[in-house]
């Protein structure tokens, strides 16, 4: 059996019809948006709508640790349109439209943070399956999902934004993750809370990691644990106990597959 798995499409439509090629199943673990393209200023929804150059401020500004000034520059260019959620609301539209046409059935795939699951069901077709929250057995070895990012405690995301990412609170995510039980595969958009995973040493700060992920794979020991969401991790992969957890890669930049065979 052979299954590929990616994370981090960031609408790389053209690698991705390609990356169920030679697999059984193929397992997307998020990010399909391409919102905010750190290596091509000028792609990207910000990039279409705004500009290069104005993405480039963007972009230092949210190097190394997080500050407000990001926020800040973004709330502006938004207050420069007339109807910014329309605007978004139509670019991720058009996005998913080509992306999730490219999947290879059988696709099973779950949402990043930057995404909007709520219209995941207008694209939806037989053989691509959302599986989020959910234990799926492929090839008789059992699969558990659990989509998004983590909200961060105190955090408040604003109701008017144009665009909101996937975020939920850690005690819903631990309530989501503690429901995937008896997993030989553990699937996630996050990494587990392992420092070495959830670092990222181009952006020079540490992402959220998962406790309540890095506990599961103490409870079930599943013979991995993939996931994406850091792009440029201190290290891809960590053996926890009997599980390999993996970082199966920037796909947008990468576009290949992990491959996990038995």
């Amino acid at each position: 059996m052979r299954v590929h798995v990616v994370s981090d499409v960031h609408g790389n439509t053209e690698a991705l019809a390609r990356a169920g090629d030679g697999a059984d199943a193929l397992v997307v673990l998020g990010d399909l948006v391409d919102f905010v393209d750190y290596h091509d200023h000028s792609k990207g929804i910000l990039g279409q709508v705004f500009g290069a150059e104005k993405v480039g401020v963007f972009a230092e500004l949210r190097r190394g640790p997080m500050g407000p000034d990001a926020g800040i520059f973004l709330r502006s260019l938004w207050g420069s349109l007339d109807d910014p959620r329309k605007v978004v609301d139509e670019a991720v539209r058009t996005q998913y439209a080509a992306m999730f046409a490219a999947m290879t059935a059988p696709t099973y795939a779950i949402p990043g943070n930057v995404d909007s699951p709520a219209i995941w069901p207008e694209f939806a077709r037989d053989g691509v399956h959302a599986v989020d929250g959910e234990v799926v057995e492929i090839g008789g070895l059992r699969f558990g999902f659990a989509g998004g990012a983590l909200l961060a405690r105190g955090q408040v995301l604003p109701p008017d934004a144009p665009w909101l990412p996937y975020l939920r609170p850690e005690e819903d995510f631990a309530d989501v993750v503690a429901k995937l039980t008896d997993v030989d595969v553990l699937c996630s958009h996050i990494p587990p809370a392992v420092a070495e995973l959830t670092y990222d040493v181009v952006a020079r700060r540490a992402e959220a990691g998962s406790t309540a992920l890095l506990e599961a794979v103490h409870r079930e020991q599943p013979r991995w644990s993939v996931f994406g969401h850091v792009h440029q991790p201190m290290a891809r992969r960590v053996r926890v106990g009997r599980t390999e957890c993996v970082n199966v890669g920037h796909f947008q930049q990468v576009g290949r597959p992990y491959a996990l065979t038995w």
